[in-house]
């Protein structure tokens, strides 16, 4: 009689994020499939505001398609920080639970800021504006989270990140938010001259003040 040995099976830490991956990645095949046209208008928003002049209605904002690729944006940048937080010694890029909290961080902190806009923008009577620049923010930051995406894959497997690395990311990420800006006071010149005190204090306070007050809290802890 042949004797039976059972090996243990060995669980890889990077089992959970390859699975996390997998799910992002098929949500893109699954925007890209089931919104063709837009999806190719939509991978030339840097480069052509066809994209942003066919789907420019707030009715938009809730559409499947940036829906699916908020997601996205959502996974890719909480791979992306969680991989700073380890570079700098403050977690494990295998820790699922960290990448968990940032997540769902993330989403409550992008939720939360979004009902506060819509409160504010009924306040002022800028809702019009609002809706149009918060689709256009979505635009450009679900477009940011589709190219971090295989950044912070190759980061996540890779042990080359340097602190270089890192900043030249981060740069590019803040100079696509900028340019969100200039686009929308582009578009929006009108209005936003004749209610222009409301603009500038919806930035500080909305745009500016949340994610000081978040790096201030990251760096001080």
């Amino acid at each position: 009689m042949i004797a039976c040995e059972f090996q243990p099976r060995i669980v890889s830490p990077f089992d959970w994020a390859t699975l996390i991956f997998v799910v992002a990645l098929g949500l893109v095949v699954i925007a890209r499939t089931a919104f063709e046209s837009r999806f190719n208008d939509y991978i030339r928003l840097l480069v052509s505001d066809k994209y942003t002049k066919i789907y420019r209605e707030s009715s938009h904002l809730w559409s499947g398609f940036n829906i699916v690729l908020f997601v996205v944006h959502l996974i890719s940048l909480s791979f992306f920080i969680q991989i700073v937080l380890a570079h700098n010694g403050w977690g494990e890029k295998t820790d699922w639970l960290l990448f968990v909290r940032i997540f769902t961080g993330l989403f409550v902190f992008i939720l939360s800021k979004f009902l506060i806009e819509k409160i504010i923008a009924v306040t002022f009577d800028v809702e019009e504006l609002i809706d149009e620049f918060n689709l256009q923010k979505v635009n450009f930051r679900t477009y940011i989270g589709l190219l971090l995406f295989p950044v912070s894959m190759i980061l996540f497997y890779g042990d080359f990140i340097t602190n270089t690395l890192i900043s030249v990311i981060i740069i590019t990420i803040l100079v696509i938010n900028l340019l969100t800006y200039l686009f929308s006071l582009k578009n929006h010149q009108n209005i936003v001259t004749g209610k222009l005190f409301y603009f500038i204090l919806y930035l500080c306070a909305l745009e500016i003040a949340p994610y000081y007050f978040i790096y201030y809290l990251i760096t001080k802890n």
